[in-house]
């Protein structure tokens, strides 16, 4: 069992939480949640030893081994794959050489005998035995090949390493398993695959994830990180989202009688108690979820951008017409149709592919085979995933840098636009060569929302944006009424905002009007 007492961290002045009392239970998955900089990942690093609270302690049971995801890539370069996967459980390791070094001795005593046989049996204990064929399985199931398998990790690109060093974290039965942002980089079918693992896992699981999707699928407890503590909500992420909104709307309605109030409540708890389903967890859940009281519940202080993209010009019949497009070296005889109501998700193995299509389309790029053109009535507007050049050597002010994409020149109708992308008073006027990844990404929301045509093309949205940021995101392309164009590793936004997938690579090329889910299940992934 693992416990957390009275645990408080200070940076400088700043307190990230204070007097954080938890215990972690098997069986359970614990996703943490959080605004970017609340301190998810360092609360991981205090759990798993590396960094040291400002106050109070944290306790594991000498009978339980703890596993954490290794994040720096190149730190097992030397070590062969299926040999870095094995370092995942030290003691094992550290057995095998001990076994190793005392049956190569010229003199081997008949201490060296008892010793050799109190290993054996610890080593049989750990099931040591099946320790190269269990590794090697992990490597399979996460799409690490045979091939693969006995090279030295510097010979694997990063999406190669990223999966064994999740192998590793996985391997030989972890009590208690730490992942901070597990799938990252990961493709569908590993993403997959590890979901169900961790869905089937027995023992404690603590993630750290921005995917929503993912979070929903694993996780049994959310970890809040708000108001300066940390708080422990039943449920996944959707219930935490959804209670958290429903209190929020009802402290602003103060007109709202208490029994009303309470009564709405209830029948919320009792709607996702309904939906708890799926699986040996669900009964559990279940119950769970009908024991909470309405005080077990507390709306977040944390805020959420609003976004909507709004068109003046309506739609004709004709939106785009593709034909023969290519662009050397990535694609070539590219031909599809769009048509009113499309919101189509773009999927590739190679990301070169989508930037190279959606700039040809977007008109930066004019070094193309084929053809495209876009009915009369569109109005295309473009979301690039690098936005380098928007920011570069720009010393302005946000207001002065969204400036030139509005009609309406006055400094409050522009804060307000800024506002709406949580850019409030002061923080309006700061300079743009200032802002971090996240804050870019929502002054380009902002830029799109105030130039926004009928046809959308976004290229990874969601990069660098907070849970907060891409939730509201969602929401604002579901209820985008024009045609939309866009690439996303974010399966819930592909999920629900997708009418229609096309999938291209160099050879192959795949377009039906699906969703996602029925786009993997389709390909068995």
């Amino acid at each position: 069992m693992l416990s957390v007492t009275n645990v408080s961290l200070q940076f400088g002045g700043r307190t990230l939480f204070k007097d954080v009392n938890l215990t972690f239970q098997p069986e359970n998955c614990y996703g943490i949640i959080g605004a970017n900089g609340a301190g998810k990942s360092t609360f991981l690093k205090i759990l798993s030893g590396e960094l040291e609270p400002s106050t109070g302690e944290v306790t594991v049971s000498d009978k339980e081994r703890m596993s954490v995801l290794k994040q720096n890539q190149n730190a097992y370069d030397k070590e062969t794959v299926v040999d870095t996967v094995m370092l995942g459980h030290p003691r094992l390791v550290e057995i095998q050489r001990k076994k190793d070094t005392l049956y190569a001795k010229p003199d081997f005593s008949e201490e060296d005998g008892i010793l050799a046989g109190e290993l054996e049996l610890e080593f049989a204990e750990l099931d040591g035995y099946e320790a190269d064929a269990n590794a090697r399985q992990l490597l399979n199931s996460l799409g690490i090949s045979k091939e693969y398998q006995d090279k030295y990790m510097c010979e694997l690109d990063s999406k190669q390493k990223v999966k064994v060093l999740l192998a590793q974290a996985l391997f030989g039965n972890p009590d208690i398993l730490i992942l901070d942002e597990p799938t990252n980089n990961l493709d569908a079918i590993a993403t997959r695959w590890l979901e169900n693992f961790l869905y089937n896992f027995e023992n404690t699981v603590i993630i750290v994830s921005h995917d929503r999707h993912f979070l929903n699928k694993v996780c049994t407890r959310i970890l809040d990180v708000d108001y300066g503590k940390i708080q422990v909500y039943i449920g996944n992420y959707d219930f935490w989202y959804e209670s958290s909104q429903l209190l929020l709307k009802q402290q602003k309605d103060q007109n709202q009688k208490a029994e009303a109030r309470k009564k709405e409540l209830e029948e919320f708890i009792a709607r996702f108690s309904a939906n708890a389903s799926k699986s040996k967890q669900a009964t559990s859940r279940k119950k769970e979820l009908e024991k909470i009281t309405i005080e077990d519940l507390k709306p977040s202080s944390r805020k959420y951008p609003f976004i909507d993209f709004k068109f003046e010009k309506e739609l004709g019949q004709d939106i785009l017409f593709v034909n023969n497009l290519g662009k050397t070296g990535l694609f070539s005889n590219l031909s599809f149709t769009l048509k009113r109501g499309d919101k189509v998700a773009f999927l590739s193995p190679n990301s070169n592919i989508l930037n190279a299509l959606f700039e040809i389309l977007a008109g930066e790029d004019k070094d193309y085979e084929g053809s495209f053109k876009y009915g009369i009535t569109i109005i295309p507007t473009y979301m690039p995933n690098d936005n380098t050049k928007y920011f570069e050597n720009n010393q302005v002010s946000l207001v002065d840098w969204l400036r030139p994409y509005s009609s309406d020149q006055h400094e409050s109708y522009l804060r307000g636009w800024l506002g709406r992308m949580l850019f409030s008073g002061e923080e309006a006027l700061k300079p743009v060569s200032v802002l971090s990844g996240g804050e870019r990404v929502r002054c380009m929301m902002a830029k799109t929302m105030l130039t926004a045509g009928n046809l959308l093309i976004m290229n990874e949205p969601t990069n660098h944006l907070d849970l907060e940021a891409i939730t509201a995101l969602n929401k604002g392309l579901i209820n985008y009424k024009g045609v939309l164009l866009f690439s996303t590793h974010d399966h819930e936004l592909m999920q629900t905002v997708a009418n229609r997938i096309i999938y291209i690579d160099k050879n192959n090329f795949f377009d039906r009007e699906m969703t996602y889910d029925e786009y993997l299940d389709l390909m068995g992934k």
